[in-house]
């Protein structure tokens, strides 16, 4: 990357444009079910959506073997034991692979909404209840859609969805219901310090990419002093990015994981700004962006679009790309310090099967980031670099440096 291109955010960012509406009518969002209670985090809302199940202590809890470890964590910090199930190329389980002993073991399964594209859980949910399993709805990709026949969020007994991957927010997380009441979880305040530290890590990230234009050079200077004491990068605070770590052991995951505020209420930052910013334009510029991607990245040797442009009703989170060559363009891209993620830290235990698509995505699918943040030209970019990347077969694997886990 040359020494003159800006840094690309992991995440949402405060800006000025966050307050601009957009008319972006007939969407639905997982905040708008039923029932509702926000978290800290997404991996937060399926500890708790996994409590407020009941189940029996070491139930087994299916969960896909395309994962993020924060899908897997919180089924371990609840005293349950995970099972893992195949998924088809569309990203749906393969329920005819699980086999007789484990679907009477299972007491739940949580099935993931990937990359902002929901899909119809029509067959899941006939399935779970003619087997008497409760069904928790990943929406962490998936704040804004239609889900097929029903809005997403609304099959499962259960939907979670991380809020941090579709606002400027330092947290957040949700567990919403369209058919079953939540019970109060008695969640605590945050302390005053962390509370007033959430404000102050949304300005600051704000501020590092100089989106709050007339603030930016003085709040600049305030936070230039605050970390000549104590240097930290705000994206650190944020939950956008997952994927890489730097151990593979349970142990080393769960650390990584950080449940330590599973109990706490979100921060009032978080849910001042969720409830005062516009919806519209984060659903249209994603929807944009995603379609720049899509038509620079079409027609490519050594790559493909996981899937087509998708229907005006999703908000996506990422554009998945195929890629063959997957660990030399991942790395790349990483050490020129653009917004790719990959899903290639899987849980110990997690099995493989040459017919599942979980180890061949965990591999071989790079995320490419789209939210609202991200211009036309900043998305260009990134489809341009990867393109040079794919184009350029000799070029060198580039190691990077390690993802903070959402």
């Amino acid at each position: 990357m040359p020494s003159d291109s800006p840094p690309l955010p992991r995440g949402p960012v405060l800006d000025w444009s966050s307050f601009e509406r957009a008319n972006a009518p007939g969407i639905h969002s997982v905040e708008k079910l039923a029932h509702t209670l926000f978290t800290t985090s997404g991996r937060a809302a399926i500890y708790q959506a996994l409590l407020l199940l009941k189940l029996p202590a070491h139930s087994t809890v299916l969960v896909p073997t395309y994962h993020c470890p924060t899908m897997v964590a919180p089924v371990l910090l609840a005293q349950l034991t995970p099972a893992y199930f195949a998924i088809d190329t569309e990203g749906l389980p393969q329920l005819e692979a699980i086999d007789a002993k484990t679907v009477a073991a299972t007491k739940a399964i949580i099935v993931a909404h990937y990359f902002g594209l929901p899909r119809s859980l029509a067959k899941v949910r006939q399935w779970c209840d003619q087997h008497g399993i409760a069904l928790i709805e990943d929406c962490a990709h998936c704040y804004f859609g239609e889900a097929g026949e029903k809005p997403v969020g609304a099959w499962g007994d259960f939907a979670t969805a991380s809020l941090s991957k579709f606002f400027p927010v330092p947290e957040a997380g949700l567990v919403a219901s369209a058919r079953r009441p939540i019970e109060d979880l008695t969640l605590v305040s945050p302390a005053p310090k962390a509370q007033i530290k959430g404000w102050i890590d949304v300005l600051e990230l704000a501020t590092k990419y100089k989106r709050l234009a007339g603030l930016n050079r003085g709040l600049a200077l305030l936070f230039g002093l605050k970390n000549a004491r104590a240097p930290a990068d705000p994206d650190a605070s944020s939950s956008a990015a997952s994927g890489s770590g730097s151990g593979s052991g349970e142990n080393d995951m769960m650390r990584d994981c950080d449940m330590s505020r599973i109990q706490q209420k979100p921060l009032w930052a978080s849910m001042t700004l969720k409830a005062v910013l516009p919806r519209g334009r984060v659903i249209l510029q994603r929807q944009k962006n995603y379609a720049v991607y899509a038509r620079l990245l079409a027609h490519v040797q050594g790559a493909r679009p996981l899937f087509p442009l998708p229907s005006t009703s999703v908000a996506p989170y990422v554009f998945p790309l195929w890629v063959d060559d997957a660990d030399r363009i991942y790395h790349a891209l990483k050490a020129q310090s653009l917004p790719v993620f990959r899903w290639d830290r899987i849980w110990p235990g997690t099995p493989t099967d040459p017919a599942d698509a979980g180890p061949r995505w965990s591999r071989h699918v790079l995320q490419l980031l789209c939210h609202q943040d991200l211009s036309e030209a900043d998305v260009t970019r990134i489809a341009t670099a990867t393109l040079q990347l794919l184009a350029d077969a000799n070029a060198p694997v580039l190691p990077s440096s390690p993802q903070r886990l959402s």
